[in-house]
C-alpha cells in the first residue's frame, strides 16, 4: 500500500468482554462492543452489541445491531436491529426497526425521518 494513497480503509474497533469504558467514545468507523460502556458512543458506521456487551448512555450511529443490554438514548441515522437476546431500556430514534421474537424493548420508539434533528434532553 503506498504512503500516498488518500484514501483510509474503514476502521473496526473492537471493545472486548471484560473491557470496561467510561467516557465518550467517537469512531469513524464501525465499533463493536462485547465489554461495558459507560457514557457516549457516537459513530459514522454501524454499532454492533454483542450478547455480553452493555450500554448504558447514548448511542449515535448509522446503523446498530444489538444482542446485548443497552439503558439510554439510542439514534440510528438506517436500520436498528434488536435480536433476540437484546435487552433495551431506551428511547429509540431510528428510520427503521427489525425486532427479533424474543428481544425486550421498553421505552418509547420514533421512527420519524429527522433523527438526527431529534431535540436532546
Amino acid at each position: 500500500m503506498s504512503s500516498n494513497n488518500q484514501e483510509s480503509p474503514v476502521r473496526n474497533n473492537l471493545i472486548g468482554n471484560g473491557t470496561t469504558i467510561k467516557g465518550e467514545i467517537t469512531a469513524t468507523g464501525d465499533i463493536r462492543v462485547d465489554g461495558t460502556i459507560i457514557g457516549t458512543m457516537k459513530s459514522t458506521g454501524k454499532v454492533v452489541i454483542g450478547q455480553q456487551g452493555i450500554v448504558e448512555g447514548d448511542i449515535v450511529c448509522n446503523s446498530a445491531d444489538i444482542s446485548g443490554r443497552v439503558k439510554g438514548t439510542v439514534r440510528v441515522e438506517e436500520l436498528t436491529t434488536l435480536k433476540s437476546t437484546s435487552r433495551l431500556e431506551v428511547e429509540l430514534y431510528t428510520k427503521q426497526l427489525f425486532i427479533e421474537v424474543g428481544a425486550i424493548f421498553t421505552g418509547k420508539c420514533d421512527m420519524s425521518q429527522k433523527v438526527a434533528e431529534t431535540p436532546k434532553k
